[in-house]
């Protein structure tokens, strides 16, 4: 708000008081206060967010809540919801369509033909909404050591790349922390995922960074994100710990964190998967918007 404009306002409120026989404080107070209203979105950080946390609101729903937020695009979202998305007119920024979990994965070979065969339907499907980015999870060790998990990854993935590359789709495979949250995850630590990418020499495969679970596992994000940006599709948000809102009330500085992010050149989606503390709709989408905004640089 204009500094005019603000005088205009108490100027208004003062007239009224007058009229109604109060003192100008009186009728402040019961009234909102004077803030300015959100302009719209920088966009340098192009923002997204996982649907799976605001399962309890109904997607037609959240893709208006979206839009009205000033974001286009929605994270991941399995194929028989991608047209609700394409209807509103947002960008499914990360899709689901051929995994079989976070848990079974491409370094154990007896999954590769099933993988192949789902991710083999739904590559075409996805790139015919116009949709680029495609998860999928390493699996867990189960007493694999890694550079055999890395042998039978690119077994695995070089049968299903020329399908995605013909096709624009990037496969992207998620970075988790084997720590708190999933136990004996393979693809635990950046170099180990940015091995993989070096060794499947490929523009069609990528790793989404999530910064929650690699701030779990080896910290030093800022000068990671500098060293391998080139190996990353996409980013994930969390507050550490807990998951929570990415505020004040946890570990990391996300404005630094995203403004190190447009420093690379990135442009693809940072998409917010924080899990609100809020327990009602209403809530969810308020920090939702809130943390959007934090990290629009």
């Amino acid at each position: 708000m204009s500094i005019s404009s603000r005088r205009l306002a108490l100027k208004q409120i003062a007239l009224g008081a007058a009229v109604l026989g109060v003192s100008p404080e009186t009728l402040a107070a019961t009234r909102p206060a004077l803030q300015d209203a959100p302009g719209p979105l920088k966009d340098r950080i192009h923002a997204s967010a996982c649907y799976w946390v605001y399962q309890s609101i109904p997607l037609d729903d959240f893709c208006r809540d979206l839009v009205g937020m000033g974001v286009q695009s929605i994270d991941l979202l399995k194929p028989e919801e991608w047209e609700t998305a394409k209807k509103h007119g947002l960008y499914c920024s990360m899709c689901y369509g051929g995994d079989l979990g976070l848990y079974d994965g491409w370094n154990e070979p007896k999954n590769h033909d099933v993988l192949v065969a789902h991710y083999s339907e739904n590559i075409p499907l996805m790139a015919s909404y116009g949709f680029r980015n495609l998860i999928c999870f390493s699996g867990r060790r189960r007493g694999m050591d890694d550079e055999t998990g890395l042998q039978n990854c690119v077994t695995g993935l070089n049968r299903i790349l020329p399908l995605a590359a013909a096709h624009g789709v990037i496969m992207v495979m998620e970075l988790l922390n084997s720590k708190i949250d999933h136990k004996d995850y393979m693809c635990d630590h950046t170099a180990w995922g940015v091995e993989l990418c070096k060794r499947l020499g490929s523009d069609h495969f990528k790793l989404l960074y999530d910064i929650y679970h690699m701030q779990i596992m080896e910290g030093d994000v800022i000068r990671t994100i500098r060293d391998n940006q080139a190996f990353i599709a996409h980013y994930h948000t969390g507050g550490v710990p807990g998951r929570h809102e990415i505020d004040d009330s946890q570990e990391l500085y996300y404005p630094a964190i995203m403004r190190a992010i447009v420093d690379t050149g990135f442009q693809g989606r940072v998409a917010q998967e924080f899990v609100p503390t809020a327990t009602d709709n209403a809530g969810k989408l308020k920090a939702l918007e809130r943390c959007v905004r934090i990290c629009d640089v």
